[in-house]
């Protein structure tokens, strides 16, 4: 384990609970010796785990697209800050720096970008850890829309959802490097994305 990609909002949302999980997910990070990927702005929940994870030592990679950068405003201190053309540039090289995904608490960005992770888990495209922190409850809903899709028949037993969940920040790096042990022991292979899937 190298680097985590973390999704989260560019707001800091209306619960202070969703700040400190961002300023603890990116000190625990850093303290790690672990990299940070994400979306490399400086506003919100983003700006908080990419600070924190400076702060303690950690490496930050930002990837934002061009038309983002005002919008987002760009970390400046980012070890590695790479300006893409587009969504889907930055989406699939928030992949392929990764070795594992936290979703914290975030908007409809945050929530496409974890889902779209979970599809390819099932579909079977990669092997990497996808950690849903369900911070306060904030994504109570969205595991149980989960659970209503598998009741509906539209999540079959073959193509089950994979993820984690940790309610507490101190769980999530536990839980991924217990996740990439095991599938290290079973010699399990992680794919590369084809982007246009």
């Amino acid at each position: 384990m190298n680097n985590i990609c973390v999704y989260c909002g560019s707001s800091a949302g209306a619960d202070p609970a969703f700040v400190a999980a961002a300023n603890d997910l990116g000190r625990r990070i850093g303290e790690a010796g672990l990299g940070l990927v994400y979306g490399g702005g400086d506003n919100g929940l983003m700006g908080v785990v990419a600070r924190a994870t400076l702060a303690s030592g950690g490496r930050v990679c930002g990837i934002i697209p061009e038309f983002l950068k005002q919008r987002e405003n760009t970390l400046a201190e980012a070890q590695d800050l790479v300006v893409v053309p587009d969504m889907h540039t930055r989406k699939r090289m928030m992949f392929e720096r990764a070795d594992a995904f936290v979703a914290l608490p975030g908007g409809i960005g945050t929530l496409e970008e974890v889902v779209e992770q979970l599809t390819w888990v099932q579909l079977g495209r990669h092997t990497k850890p996808v950690v849903i922190a369900d911070i306060g409850g904030f994504w109570r809903p969205l595991l149980s829309l989960f659970a209503h899709m598998r009741n509906s028949g539209f999540i079959r037993q073959e193509f089950e959802l994979r993820y984690l969940v940790a309610e507490k920040i101190e769980d999530v790096l536990p839980m991924i490097a217990s996740t990439l042990a095991m599938h290290d022991k079973r010699g399990a292979r992680v794919e590369t994305i084809d982007p246009r899937l």
